[in-house]
C-alpha cells in the first residue's frame, strides 16, 4: 500500500513537473530599456516560444499613461515586435495558426482583448501592419493571480490542451488553445 502510494505521488510529481515545464532565457534589454526574454514551451509535442520586450508600469496605469490604449493595436511588449514561433499547428480559439513564426499584437476593445496574429515578422513593434494579419480571435478577460509590474506572457497545460495568459498590471487576458 505504501509503496503504490510513493509511486502515484512520484508520478503525480513527474507529470505535474512536465505539464508546468517552460524555459526562459534572458535577452539583451531593448533600445528602450525593456528587459527581453524568450520564454519556451513543449506542449502535447508541440515546441513554442514567444519572444518579447517586458516594459515595466513604473507606477503608470495601462490604457491611461501606458498601453494598451483603447481601440489601438498593441505590439504588446517593448521595442521590437513580439514574437510567436511553433514548429505544430495550432488552433488559438477558432483561428487556425499553420507551424511557423508570426508577431503578437492586441488590441483592447470595450473591455474586452483580441489577439492579433500577424503574417508580417522582424520588425520593430510600431507600427502596426495593416494588412498582413493571419487572424484576429477574441481573449477572456479577468484579473491577474498577482499584479505584474513587468508585462508577462505564460501558458498553462491542461487536458484539453492550453491556455495563453497575458498579464499586464492587475489584468490577465487569455485565450484557450490545442496543438496539432
Amino acid at each position: 500500500m505504501k509503496r503504490t502510494i510513493l509511486a502515484l505521488a512520484i508520478t503525480a510529481l513527474a507529470f505535474g513537473a512536465a505539464v508546468s515545464a517552460q524555459k526562459t532565457t534572458e535577452l539583451k534589454a531593448g533600445s528602450g530599456g525593456s528587459a527581453h526574454v524568450r520564454t519556451e514551451w513543449t506542449i502535447d509535442g508541440g515546441n513554442l516560444s514567444i519572444e518579447y520586450g517586458r516594459p515595466s508600469l513604473k507606477g503608470r496605469t495601462p490604457g491611461k499613461d501606458i498601453d494598451p490604449y483603447d481601440g489601438r493595436e498593441w505590439r504588446t511588449g517593448a521595442d521590437a515586435a513580439t514574437t510567436l514561433k511553433t514548429d505544430k499547428m495550432l488552433m488559438i480559439g477558432s483561428l487556425q495558426v499553420p507551424a511557423g513564426t508570426y508577431t503578437i499584437y492586441t488590441i483592447p476593445t470595450g473591455g474586452t482583448w483580441q489577439l492579433i496574429l500577424s503574417k508580417k515578422t522582424g520588425q520593430w513593434g510600431t507600427p502596426y501592419p495593416k494588412g498582413e494579419d493571419l487572424g484576429r480571435v477574441p481573449m477572456t478577460l479577468g484579473k491577474a493571480p498577482a499584479a505584474a509590474e513587468q508585462l508577462t506572457f505564460s501558458i498553462e497545460d491542461n487536458p484539453k490542451g492550453a491556455t495563453l495568459h497575458i498579464d499586464w498590471g492587475t489584468t490577465r487576458a487569455s485565450i484557450p488553445f490545442t496543438i496539432g
